[in-house]
């Protein structure tokens, strides 16, 4: 039954940190780039699943994908360039937010289309952005800032205090997590699903004919919707839930090992 169901596979989405590329060695293992490749030259579409900015994803711009799904599913960007989607958070819920940073302790960075700002510069902000191999965003001008175009928000607080925080601050969007130390946010029915769907629509195929790969909160709207779902083998528990199967670490080759056991490959 899993081997028919590969067969049938006509677009394979991707997570980027910690599923194409290694929080080990922040490079995309020779395996990824071998599937991807004959992914390709069988006709299957290979497209970007990401809560990265269409910005910052230097580190798989050299691979010619089939179309970005960045911020979460907040822009999604045909390969040609052309816009197919783009939702920002509701300007109302980022005023809340810098109006209750300027009373309680909270990091935060904010990401535009073409720019991202933080709030403040901690350890464990440093820490995060070297995590995922990035630079440090610069610090916002809090007296000047843009709250229209909010495609993300980045806020540095504990899963403990996250559902208090969403309905007191940011009522009109949804949090996601793949670490402690912070929780996406973005606005209501924005998720890397409704990505799928995007693109699910421009290629004429139906969700069923979908295969996706990831390993944090952020990924598992994705895990459920696709026709298959696949946790990495770094993926916390309530994400292997979420998916049909759960391979092993990118550094061991997981995504093909994946592609292989269902056929596609």
């Amino acid at each position: 039954m899993e081997q028919r169901a590969g067969k049938s596979i006509k677009a394979v989405f991707f997570d980027v940190d910690g599923t194409l590329v290694s929080f080990n060695t922040h490079q995309i293992p020779a395996s990824n780039l071998s599937a991807i490749q004959r992914l390709q030259q069988k006709g299957i579409r290979v497209i970007v699943a990401t809560g990265r900015s269409i910005n910052t994803i230097q580190n798989v711009s050299h691979i010619p994908f089939d179309g970005f799904i960045t911020f979460n599913g907040g822009c999604c960007v045909a390969t040609d360039g052309r816009l197919l989607s783009l939702t920002s958070i509701d300007p109302g819920n980022i005023q809340n937010l810098l109006e209750y940073s300027g009373l309680e302790p909270l990091s935060f960075s904010l990401m535009y289309k073409d720019k991202v700002t933080i709030n403040d510069v901690t350890p464990e902000v440093v820490g995060m952005y070297a995590h995922v191999n990035l630079p440090v965003p610069p610090v916002i001008d809090r007296s000047n800032v843009d709250m229209d175009g909010v495609l993300q928000a980045n806020i540095f607080i504990g899963p403990e205090g996250q559902d208090q925080f969403m309905q007191r601050v940011m009522p009109d969007c949804i949090a996601t997590r793949w670490t402690p130390l912070f929780a996406d946010v973005n606005p209501a029915g924005v998720s890397k699903q409704s990505g799928i769907d995007v693109f699910c629509q421009e290629f004429g195929i139906d969700v069923s004919q979908t295969m996706a790969f990831g390993d944090g909160g952020n990924d598992i709207s994705m895990l459920r919707h696709a026709g298959i779902g696949v946790a990495m083998g770094s993926a916390s528990a309530e994400v292997v839930a979420s998916a049909d199967y759960h391979t092993v670490d990118v550094d061991d080759d997981g995504i093909l090992k994946a592609l292989e056991h269902f056929g596609v490959l």
